[in-house]
This record gives structure tokens, C-alpha cells and sequence, in this order.
């Protein structure tokens, strides 16, 4: 079984679940997956997704699965918003004046339009009106249920930072 800190190599896909969209890619690391589900694009590198287990590097959901994975093994599992991308946090939609929107040079008061906040924060615009704009900055799938399927290609052993080599006996660091 795969243990914390060790480093996975993995194929991931990601689902959505419920809703119209359902069914549908919204994420593959797999080339092959992205060619046959139609969401291959030129300017994407398609390649394996590696990382450290539990130190927060993908969501918490894909961090707990991969721990009662094996090498070579495929898991398909479900994560709850709360393990995925977030619940929708009400308190990231704000609604501001519409003149205040548009008076900046690069954005368009329309839907889906995105708008980069003073912060820095990213969101979108969900509604326009007369007088008013209402932006998300909740996460693009936040309070959504999501599927994964995880393939473990490799694993990789915890190192301690002073390890035998075999060959010689002799440790190195």
C-alpha cells in the first residue's frame, strides 16, 4: 500500500457527476483518454501527474484514495465538495456597481466574462443587470460532486537522506 510522503506517479482523469454535464472530462493527464473523450488540445502537455502523498499537493479526496492504492492499480471513487474542490461559499459572490466593472480597460460587463479582483483573486461574472454585475469567486467546480479514476504508474520509497548504496555498502546522502 501506498504510505505517506512516499512519491506516486499517477494518471488521473476527472469526471463530473451529477447535472447535465454529467459523465463529461473536465481534467485527463492521459493523452489517450483526452483524444477519445474530445477534449485534446494542441497547447496542453498531457502527461502523468507526480507528487508527494499527504502533503496537501492534490485535494484532500485524491490524497486519502491513493493510500489504500497499490502500484499498477486503477481506482474509480466519488469525492463530496468537501473533499474536492470546496462548498459554494456564498460570501465569494459579491455584486458591484456595473459602471466600476466597465470603467476598467479590459473587462466587458457579460456573462462568463472573467474578472480579476484587486487581491488578485480570479472569478466570473454570473449576472449582468442595468446597474450591477454579480461575480463568483467560488472555485469554477466548487460544490460539485466529482469522479475520479486514479492509475498508480510508479512508486517511489521514502528516502531518509542517507541510504546504503548496495554495490558498495558504503552510505550516502
Amino acid at each position: 500500500m501506498i504510505g505517506p510522503s512516499q512519491i506516486v506517479i499517477v494518471h488521473l482523469t476527472g469526471r463530473l457527476v451529477d447535472g447535465p454535464e454529467s459523465g463529461e472530462v473536465f481534467e485527463t493527464t492521459d493523452v489517450d483518454v483526452a483524444l477519445e473523450e474530445g477534449v485534446y488540445h494542441d497547447h496542453r502537455d498531457f502527461k502523468p501527474l507526480e507528487f508527494r502523498v499527504g502533503e496537501g499537493h492534490v485535494l484532500p479526496g485524491i490524497d486519502e484514495a491513493i493510500q489504500d492504492m497499490a502500484e499498477g492499480e486503477t481506482k474509480t471513487f466519488v469525492l463530496e465538495p468537501e473533499a474536492a474542490y470546496g462548498t459554494v461559499d456564498e460570501n465569494a459572490i459579491v455584486t458591484v456597481p456595473r459602471d466600476e466593472i466597465e470603467a476598467r480597460s479590459d473587462t466587458i460587463a457579460e456573462v462568463d466574462e472573467l474578472v480579476q479582483s484587486q487581491s488578485g483573486a480570479v472569478g466570473w461574472i454570473t449576472d449582468v443587470s442595468e446597474d450591477s454585475v454579480t461575480i463568483d469567486f467560488n472555485h469554477e467546480l466548487a460544490g460539485e460532486r466529482i469522479e475520479f479514476e486514479l492509475k498508480v504508474l510508479e512508486t517511489h520509497a521514502v528516502t531518509t537522506g542517507h541510504e546504503v548504496d548496495p554495490a558498495d555498502g558504503v552510505g550516502t546522502t
